[in-house]
């Protein structure tokens, strides 16, 4: 029975269409993944199942009384919050508690109030606010959060691994009938995967969630929902997620096959009625010339016979069905150039301690060749994006030095993708970092998907993954000796993140990597591996 309905949803921005006659059906133990690429409506139908954005057209309907929880991709933290009232807020446990305070109050003095507070109550229950408090404390010290944790913090002074255990932590935490993640692995360590995975797996609920996390959607989802970019339709795919890989190629080779069957029939049927209607023509032209009256009908009666002939070959053609030549859908192109190999040493760290926030490395002594490929490896908040904080000269040292070799040339993205954070628009912020004309940057930028509408935003107003293609496009801009990559995956679809494999595999430069991508670590090889869990 289903808990969650959508039917004919229809969403549209301006004159752009986003969604389409969308339906779709969640029950009780259903796992589905949503897939389509960046910017074609994933968290669109997200937030229209979860009630926040009203479809054009359609409805979204909830089995009475079930309880839904939204858990959004970024971390919202709101001035003065502690972990406790953060965490309650992201489970709706906060909701409950105030709604039923407030039909509490309402008892006290309305006789008829009875049966919303009993409703308040059930909700309260339902949301596991019973005992929050205790499986709160439980959760937050397996996962390493201390309560003071956002004391005086805000989101940005978080580091992408303690952001992404928060998080995690709400959907350990959320009690829900039907629960929409989004994004939800994106910087989680190896650990933290696996708790995911297991809750997502143990759950009751009705689950919808996006992910571009190719390892995690083959161990969790039950069926595939994809949204066309071209149509803005919904379709479902059961069977998991390698069923929905191997359905979407069989349908595509049969797509382009039953196209070109087609147009080779049209073809064949089109020369064909030509060269018949050429026959004739001539055949009347031969009739013309003929002075014996018997000869010259008879040349004629062939002649229109063969026109005949072209007649039915030209219905004939008229009568097929049209089959329509498949759509290539936008792909990202992208090239890592190199501006040569740099300098023998590209960074070394010489006794260097360095300190951030609750993690403290050090004394750290090393080595980074040019050309060589590293990955650093380690759990959430062990410090990776701290040594290549110190190894980049952005973070200072306690002590110790840190070394950069001559003619390096670094080219970044970053966990946090700090380049967006500001009120410069994004045409701005690229244009200062690559050195391009207005619209030659524009043009870059659309490659990458970063629109016309886009570009003249606040560039902090970007989506996760339109930040993410703006720093590629910067990368494929110009030439580095050094790229540094921090979760390059977070936020971007799976041809992208291929076409990401494709591009590092073939960057002859400096590589340092940093991943909980299982499958483009195990896809881009590397020479050295540091834990930073050994410093």
């Amino acid at each position: 029975m289903s808990i969650l309905l959508a039917r004919k949803v229809t969403v549209s921005f301006g004159p752009r269409t986003v969604l389409s006659e969308v339906d779709l059906d969640v029950s009780p133990g259903d796992r589905i993944g949503l897939s389509a690429p960046n910017g074609v409506g994933k968290s669109t139908l997200l937030r229209v199942l979860a009630g926040e954005l009203p479809p054009e057209s359609g409805a979204v309907t909830r089995r009475a009384g079930a309880v839904l929880a939204y858990l959004t991709q970024e971390t919202d933290l709101r001035p003065g919050e502690s972990l406790r009232d953060h965490l309650a807020r992201r489970t709706g446990v906060a909701q409950a508690e105030a709604g039923l305070e407030r039909t509490a109050e309402a008892l006290a003095t309305e006789p008829d109030a009875g049966d919303a507070y009993a409703a308040a109550l059930d909700h309260w229950t339902a949301v596991g606010a019973a005992d929050f408090d205790e499986r709160a404390a439980v959760v937050c010290e397996q996962l390493g959060l201390p309560a003071d944790l956002l004391t005086d913090r805000g989101a940005g002074e978080l580091s992408g691994g303690q952001a992404a255990r928060l998080r995690l932590a709400s959907v350990l935490l959320v009690r829900a009938d039907v629960l929409l993640l989004d994004e939800p692995t994106n910087d989680l360590d190896t650990a933290g995967l696996d708790l995911l995975e297991n809750r997502v797996r143990a759950s009751r609920a009705g689950i919808v969630l996006v992910s571009h996390d190719r390892e995690f959607l083959a161990r969790t989802v039950t069926s595939v929902a994809t949204i066309d970019e071209f149509s803005h339709q919904l379709s479902v795919f059961g069977g998991g997620w390698q069923a929905y890989l191997d359905e979407q190629e069989t349908i595509a080779r049969h797509a382009r096959e039953a196209y070109a069957a087609y147009a080779d029939k049209r073809a064949s049927l089109t020369q064909r009625s030509r060269q018949i209607k050429e026959w004739s023509r001539a055949g009347v032209r031969r009739s013309k010339q003929e002075t014996d009256p018997l000869i010259r009908n008879a040349k004629r009666q062939g002649a229109e016979n063969t026109g005949i002939r072209a007649t039915l070959a030209q219905r004939e053609l008229a009568r097929m069905e049209e089959v329509e030549e498949p759509r290539e859908p936008w792909e990202l192109r992208l090239t890592l150039p190199s501006a040569g190999r740099g300098s023998e040493i590209a960074f070394a760290l010489r006794g260097a301690v360095v300190e951030r926030g609750d993690v403290r490395l050090g004394p750290v002594d090393l080595t980074i060749g040019g050309g060589e490929r590293w990955r650093i490896t380690g759990p959430n908040g062990a410090g990776k994006s701290t040594l290549v904080g110190a190894l980049l000269g952005r973070i200072p040292l306690l002590a110790g030095q840190v070394l950069t070799g001559t003619n390096v040339v670094v080219g970044e993205v970053d966990q946090l993708r700090h380049t967006f954070d500001t009120e410069d628009t994004a045409l701005d912020v690229v244009m200062a970092a690559t050195g391009f004309e207005a619209e030659r940057t524009r043009t870059l930028l659309a490659k990458f998907r970063v629109g016309a509408e886009v570009v003249l935003r606040p560039a902090r107003t970007l989506s996760p993954g339109e930040r993410t293609r703006a720093g590629l496009a910067i990368l494929q801009a110009k030439g580095t000796t050094c790229l540094v990559l921090d979760e390059p995956t977070n936020h971007l679809d799976l041809p992208a993140i291929e076409q990401l494999e494709q591009a590092l595999a073939d960057y002859p430069g400096t590589l340092i990597l940093i991943t909980h991508d299982r499958r483009l670590a195990k896809a881009v090889k590397v020479g050295f591996t540091l834990d930073v869990g050994t410093l």
